[in-house]
């Protein structure tokens, strides 16, 4: 999978080098309320215990550290955009939840990091009475990676605390500028983000870590500001 999300990027670096002189750089930067779809997470614990349980993820997009997004996409002159983005999402796991795996922690808080190679298409003009306004949709292929913050009930004091690179990711983004200016402009849109994550849980010294699986898809309505230039 990991191949997978090179090519993707590498496919999108040779389009920034192929596009026209007459492309169009764009910086935007957003923040918004997001979601998580509870999930199954399996595998095993530390030292080997298998778990196979239900998780009612929460994201809590607006507590510290809050949710929020970045990217930069080179439109080419026939309004085709590539470009890549990150997305610090989150997912928290409820009480229940950790209890039934065994577990005081569970969390991907410091970012469930979603970094992709987008592919974008806007339609300028496509609303004649009010041309200031511009539709775009995307979608997107990368990598997840997360901030782990796990710690097992029978592990102690042990607890993982540190990102890791766990599996493919992918967005889809359907959304609608308003142009400000010739270099400003505000949007609102909305964004899916799929995730395959295979995180690992470290245990006491002499144990074999923990293996959790878990497949995550965020939902999220951003709202931002874009320059381009």
């Amino acid at each position: 999978m990991k191949r997978l999300a090179k090519t993707a990027i590498a496919a999108v670096a040779a389009g920034l080098v192929a596009a026209p002189a007459a492309a169009e750089l764009e910086l935007s930067f957003y923040m918004g309320v997001q979601s998580v779809q509870d999930s199954t997470a399996s595998g095993t614990l530390p030292g080997g215990a298998a778990v196979s349980q239900s998780v009612d993820w929460q994201g809590k997009p607006l507590e510290n550290p809050f949710y929020y997004g970045a990217r930069g996409t080179w439109w080419t002159a026939n309004n085709l955009g590539f470009g890549l983005e990150v997305t610090h999402a989150k997912a928290y796991a409820d009480a229940a939840s950790m209890a039934a795996i065994g577990v005081s922690r569970l969390e991907l808080s410091d970012g469930h990091n979603i970094i992709t190679a987008n592919v974008m298409k806007r339609w300028p003009g496509a609303f004649k009475k009010t041309p200031k306004f511009t539709p775009y949709v995307g979608a997107g292929l990368g990598i997840a990676m997360p901030h782990v913050d796990a710690q097992p009930l029978a592990a102690g004091s042990v607890r993982t605390f540190g990102y890791e690179t766990t599996g493919l990711a992918a967005r889809g983004i359907a959304g609608l500028k308003y142009e400000l200016n010739q270099d400003w402009a505000l949007f609102g849109e909305y964004q899916v983000t799929w995730s395959d994550n295979d995180l690992t849980i470290d245990g006491p010294a002499g144990t074999a870590p923990g293996e959790l699986s878990t497949e995550l898809v965020t939902h999220a309505v951003n709202f931002g500001v874009s320059y381009s230039f």
